[in-house]
């Protein structure tokens, strides 16, 4: 884990000890730790957002056929695995 400094205005400072100090976080790591995860989650909601509107606004709905299924199960299987493969290294 790697170690990080910032500077915060004294009015910020002193929201982040309360935060810390009411019980809702037991350090201040672990309260800028839950921000980042948050930040990071609403970026992957709007990405996916956005992924949604593109293919929505692509053309006109095609049906899928077992094989367009096939494929699709097949890279994300292939996706999964190359995630799993670069957490375990």
């Amino acid at each position: 884990m790697q170690t990080m400094t910032i500077s915060l205005p004294d009015q910020r400072k002193e929201f982040v000890d309360g935060q810390v100090g009411s019980g809702g976080y037991s350090s201040v790591s672990e309260h800028v730790r839950v921000l980042i995860r948050a930040d990071e989650k609403r970026k992957a909601q709007d990405r996916l957002e956005a992924l949604l509107l593109e293919g929505i606004r692509s053309g006109e709905a095609t049906e899928l056929t077992r094989q367009d299924w096939s494929d699709i199960r097949a890279e994300a299987l292939r996706q999964l695995e190359a995630r799993q493969k670069r957490k375990s290294t």
